[in-house]
């Protein structure tokens, strides 16, 4: 039987580009929209992937046609082998990037840019010392905050992701914006997405459409500039005229971007997620180590996507509690 080469293709007719990987379920802050109060149970350390298997299981996505691997976690930098995994990745033709809450990234700097990995996400979703204490649960903003303009300072492209919750932290959208003013950064708004623990609240959403009437209330219109997005991106992108930088808006609850999706996620135990609102999962780790071919499964797990958020196709099956709280909090999917 002739092997199939597109085994990254969905019964949609999308092809699976980007690999997300997450490192490491365990994080030194604490976000209240990531993870549960109570804190989540960790894989056990021989359930994890080893960078062999990390390896192992990306070339295998690379040889079928992903072209970009982003590292996420929990917090991928507090992997004691991150420096292994970044220079075995590297070592494969794919555009490598990083999520990161930049609490440690100081200490990374020349381990990142021998690898080659020039795009650093940092998730930040308050300029505020007090806010941030809050939805962290940890004291960290100056640092992080220094870290951030040491990236900037030192060439990286970055870009902040702030998730936005209504009542806490959308009286922040301007302020964040002329963070661009001078800085060549994208700030980055994400719509507060339901995952297990996170109590999760339409009403506490701060929609796309919301955010741009904050935007259209500080700016004159024809400084607000609309930016060409890239292929396949989640975000709506835009800049104020005569900016440094940019903001975008990821609207994946009120603007769903399905259509062109070509995101998969591989858990830190070698789970494979077709979709980020998907509770269905399949275990590529147990067959590797098996020495089993995981492309069968791969295949399966890609035809099986649904077209929309994981076949949550409206906001009221959205709403429904029994339809997301069985997926994974956020920390243990990988950010």
């Amino acid at each position: 039987m002739k092997e199939n080469k597109n085994i990254l293709q969905d019964t949609f007719g999308r092809d699976h580009t980007y690999l997300r990987i997450s490192l490491i379920e365990r994080c030194n802050l604490r976000c209240s929209y990531c993870m549960p109060e109570e804190g989540v149970q960790l894989s056990p350390k021989s359930h994890l992937m080893t960078y062999e298997e990390i390896y192992n299981i990306s070339k295998t996505f690379v040889d079928h046609g992903v072209t970009k691997i982003r590292l996420t976690g929990g917090e991928p930098l507090i992997r004691k082998d991150i420096p292994i995994i970044l220079e075995k990745l590297a070592s494969l033709p794919v555009a490598l990037s990083i999520t990161s809450n930049a609490v440690i990234i100081d200490k990374f700097i020349d381990v990142l840019k021998v690898n080659n990995v020039n795009s650093i996400n940092v998730s930040l979703d308050s300029l505020d010392r007090e806010k941030f204490k809050h939805i962290t649960r940890r004291d960290q903003f100056e640092t992080v905050y220094n870290n951030i303009m040491l990236l900037v300072s030192e060439g990286f492209n970055v870009k902040l992701n702030a998730v936005l919750m209504k009542g806490f932290n959308d009286n922040e959208i301007i302020d964040f914006i002329n963070l661009t003013k001078e800085l060549p950064i994208s700030i980055r708004f994400i719509e507060f997405m339901p995952f297990d623990g996170n109590k999760w609240d339409m009403r506490k959403m701060v929609s796309y459409k919301e955010i741009m009437n904050y935007v259209n209330k500080a700016f004159p219109k024809n400084h607000i500039e609309r930016l060409q997005d890239a292929p396949n991106d989640t975000a709506k992108n835009y800049k104020i005229k005569n900016y440094s930088g940019s903001f975008a808006i990821i609207s994946s609850v009120t603007n769903p971007f399905c259509d062109s999706c070509n995101r998969l996620r591989l858990t830190a135990n070698g789970q494979l997620k077709n979709c980020l609102f998907s509770s269905a999962e399949s275990d590529l780790l147990t067959s590797l180590r098996q020495g089993k071919s995981i492309e069968p499964i791969i295949q399966k797990a890609v035809r099986a996507k649904f077209k929309m958020r994981g076949g949550m196709d409206t906001l009221d099956k959205l709403q429904d509690p029994q339809l997301h709280n069985n997926n994974r909090s956020m920390i243990s999917i990988g950010g």
